[in-house]
């Protein structure tokens, strides 16, 4: 009798581990992200507002289109990872008529966050081994909040590197 008890019990600890060490990651992504986001807003505002146009090279993006492109990355690939559709009508904010102004790139970068952590902490525990596709690629949920952050983190960083050719010091790093 005792044989046979040891067999449901350990898969019921089992699915209970999985659901405390999913929640446990979830909360974790969240933390990541809206450190993430105090981070980039670091950033923004160690940048004059009158040095949005600047390129560090003339192939590369501005500090506008950097942001711009870091703040559609969250919608885009984010929709992906959080199973809900973006709430932009269009997908290139770097192209946006307008959009370029400091004001308008504060507001489309904290959307963009917001976006993402509001729909992260909503999702259910269980969406984050659904599988999403973004092109041809087809991969879990939590694998494509994973991207979307790598994302957002290179892009932020590429602006360590204008700064710096601007004269300005970048923020602290934020680990934790």
């Amino acid at each position: 009798m005792k044989k046979s008890m040891l067999i449901p019990m350990f898969l019921i600890s089992s699915i209970i581990v999985k659901a405390q060490f999913t929640e446990t990651y979830r909360a974790q992504m969240v933390k990541d992200w809206e450190r993430a986001k105090t981070y980039t807003n670091a950033y923004i505002a160690v940048i004059p507002a009158d040095k949005y146009s600047f390129r560090a090279n003339d192939s590369i993006r501005t500090i506008a289109q950097q942001l711009l492109h870091l703040a559609g990355g969250n919608f885009g690939l984010g929709s992906q990872a959080v199973g809900v559709a973006s709430p932009l009508p269009q997908r290139n904010l770097e192209a946006a008529p307008g959009a370029q102004s400091k004001d308008s790139v504060v507001y489309f970068v904290n959307a963009s966050y917001d976006f993402v952590i509001e729909n992260l902490k909503k999702m259910p525990l269980s969406a984050l081994e659904e599988k999403g596709k973004f092109f041809r690629f087809e991969e879990p949920r939590w694998i494509w909040i994973n991207k979307t952050f790598e994302h957002q983190t290179h892009h932020r960083g590429q602006l360590t590197t204008y700064i710096r050719v601007l004269g300005i010091k970048p923020p602290q790093e934020m680990l934790f």
